[in-house]
This record gives structure tokens, sequence and C-alpha cells, in this order.
């Protein structure tokens, strides 16, 4: 490509071109592909208490289809993040399509629940690719003050599946089962494969890892091993914890401990994926007038204020409980596009193995926090608040210990 194309591809927010999609469609592409995440939990979340019923089983071993599928995603996100470093974007990605598309069809037909739980763990693998691969492709594809913006684009995008699954969920109980939620995804998996084939590779034969396969692999240590990035990381990660229990807990506080319809749960469950849209709107507003370290110091006591909330009203009514919980819904949001922005900024290569741990530590840390919630908790609201507040606190004194080690971090720390 000649140097004035590629300025005007600069100008255009979009570094490298896509003949097909175009940079609005290479846009909506990546806001798809994060979405697999909440669209393959959020859908089924409905159907969860009568899917124990109809196994014959308990809610915790319904609630392994959860934390078996988010364990196999982040082994997902581990694995094709670097290997996509080295073998291209693209074959990764589509590889990882095809699984999601196999798993998701094979959930729809399982005969019990242990193979259910089985089939989610191809399905969780997909999605690992398909998240690893969409956060790489934002740094690939734009840079500088635009890839903010981007970021914050397909974060408030993604909102809009959890609010839709959830009641599209509820919505196909009413007519049909369980099994159609999974056929419905299979459907989206396909569309988002076929898309795939008209991607165009982001990532050049000269940018690629050149060594063997294992020591794409071990590329993962390198980044790792980047104080400041891996400290962030953590520190920003560690409130997916409270978000993911949440997910793990709601169906069961709102049907369960408040007696609460499926439909009607999954009004309250939109009501809250709804508010999130607000915390990359949040994020963009408040980094052009405070400071990074003045804007993760907010996120961090609005969070604790919220986890207080929680576990001292949150028991009195499904909505006082929903109005608590929204604060930390806005936060979690919003501390997502500005800890991606921050984190990828502090590699210069490795893109394919950064946005894998990126992903990854978010999704183990999420899987704790799932399994926590899952934990026989006499009172389950008050084990949520007990779960947010520990998280915010750990978050918290792992942030005063950076900032009194002056550990170096690009955009935050200098």
């Amino acid at each position: 490509m000649q140097t004035t194309e590629i300025e005007i591809h600069k100008q255009n927010a979009l570094i490298k071109p896509q003949k097909y999609l175009g940079l609005k469609g290479l846009v909506l592409f990546i806001a798809l592909m994060t979405v697999f995440l909440q669209l393959s939990i959020d859908l089924y979340l409905p159907a969860m208490p009568t899917m124990g019923a109809y196994f014959h089983t308990t809610a915790a071993m319904i609630n392994l289809t959860l934390i078996v599928f988010y364990i196999f995603f982040a082994a997902g996100i581990i694995v094709f993040g670097p290997l996509s470093d080295k073998y291209g974007r693209k074959p990764i990605l589509i590889f990882g399509l095809i699984l999601y598309l196999i798993g998701s069809i094979a959930c729809a037909l399982s005969a019990t629940v242990h193979q259910l739980i089985l089939f989610r763990a191809f399905q969780a693998l997909g999605v690992g690719a398909a998240m690893a691969i969409s956060t790489a492709l934002v740094k690939d594809c734009f840079e500088g003050k635009i890839r903010n913006k981007i970021l914050a684009a397909v974060q408030a995008m993604s909102v809009l599946a959890p609010m839709v699954a959830p009641i599209a969920g509820a919505a196909i109980l009413k007519v049909a089962g369980w099994r159609e939620a999974f056929w419905v995804l299979a459907a989206i998996g396909a569309l988002t494969l076929i898309i795939a084939f008209l991607f165009q590779e982001s990532l050049s034969k000269e940018e690629r890892y050149h060594g063997s396969t294992i020591g794409s692999l071990k590329r993962l240590l390198i980044v790792g091993k980047n104080l400041g990035f891996s400290s962030f990381l953590f520190v920003s990660a560690a409130l997916a914890a409270p978000y993911l229990a949440y997910v793990a807990m709601s169906a069961h506080i709102y049907e369960t401990h408040f007696a609460l319809d499926p439909l009607h749960f999954s009004y309250f469950f939109a009501a809250n994926s709804a508010f999130a849209v607000l915390g990359p709107i949040l994020y963009l507003r408040s980094i052009e007038k405070v400071t990074p370290r003045a804007f993760a110091w907010f996120c961090f006591a609005l969070a604790l204020i919220s986890g207080f909330c929680v576990l001292l009203f949150g028991n009195r009514s499904p909505l006082i409980f929903l109005i608590s919980f929204l604060p930390f819904t806005l936060i979690e949001c919003a501390i997502r596009p500005f800890s991606t922005n921050i984190l990828l900024d502090q590699q210069k290569e490795d893109t394919g193995s950064a946005s894998s741990l990126i992903n990854a530590v978010q999704t183990i840390l999420g899987c704790i926090g799932m399994a926590l919630g899952s934990l026989a908790w006499s009172n389950m609201i008050h084990g949520l608040g007990i779960i947010m507040i520990s998280s915010v606190v750990i978050a918290g004194l792992v942030w005063i210990i950076m900032l009194r080690r002056n550990i170096a971090v690009k955009g935050l720390i200098d």
C-alpha cells in the first residue's frame, strides 16, 4: 500500500483497511465477538432454576455449566491469543468459531447435565478465541485517542447483549424450552463465522512471531513479567469477581429469594445491564477532565459504597437490591475500556499475548467470584455484599502498593 493510502486510512481511524467490512463493519464485527461471552451466558440464565428440575440435579451442578464455561473460556484465551501472534488472527478466529458452533449444537442436544457441562467447554474455547482476537484487533487496527473511543463504543454495544439476552431467554421459555436458547446461539455462531471469512487478516507475516509454537505460548511469560502490566491488570480485573458472582447468583436471588418468575427476573437483570451502557460514557466524559489516577480512585470509592449498600439494604426488596448494585455495574463497565487501553499501551509487540492475559485474568478472577457465589450462603444477598466489599478492598490495597512503590505504568504511573 502506498503512503498516501495509509495516511487516508489513518485519518479515517482505520490503520489497516478492510475491503469487505470497512471501518463500521469492522467495529461491529469486533463488538459482535465481544458479546459472545454475554450471549452465551445471559440467554439461558432465566432457565437455570428450571434446568435443575429438568435434569433432577442441584443448583450447584447447574452452576457448574457457568463455572466450567469460564474455566475453559480462560484456557481458550490463553492459548489462542499467542497462537494468533504466530499464525495470524483470521485462521485462529475461524477455528475458534467452528468450535463454538459445534459446542452450541451439542449443548442443544445434551441428554444429561454432564453432557451439557462437557459441551459448554467446547463452546467456551470458541468464545475464548473470539474474545482474545477481538481485543487484539483493536490494537492492530486503531491507535491514539480513537482507540479510546473504539474501546468505549465496543463496550457500550456489548451491553446490549445482557439487556436483550435474558428477556429473549425468558420469552423462549414461554414458547419452548432451554434447548432452543442454544439453537439460537448456534445460529449466531454460524452468522459470525460467515462474517469472519469476509474479514481480511490484520497481522501481516512480517509482524508475526517467527519462533516455534511453544515459543509463542512462552511469550505470555514475557508479557506477564512486566510488573506495571501485571499489577494494574490485577487491580482492574479484581472487580470482575463480584460482577460475575452477581451473574451466577442473580437468577436464584430474584427467583428463589424474592419469588419472582423468570420473565420478571429478566426485567430486573436487563435493567441492570441497561444501566451498564453509562459506564463507557462515564469513562469518555471523565478521562478528559480528570487524571487517570483520580478516575481510578473514584471507581474504587463508588464500588465500595455499592458493596455496603447491597450488604445493608439489598435484602429489603428486588428494587432496592437492584438500585444498590447499579453503582457497581457502572464502575465495572467504566473501568474495562479504561484499563484495556492502558494495558495495551504497555506492550509494543506480543499484542495477542497481552490480549490473552487481559481477558484471561479477568475471567479467572470472575470464576473465583462465581465459585464464591455458589457457596451455601445462608443469605445470598449478604454473601454477594461480602464478595463485593472484599474484592474492592483487595484491589485497593494492591493499588496503594503500586503508588507507594512507583511501579511504572505508561499513561497511569510513569
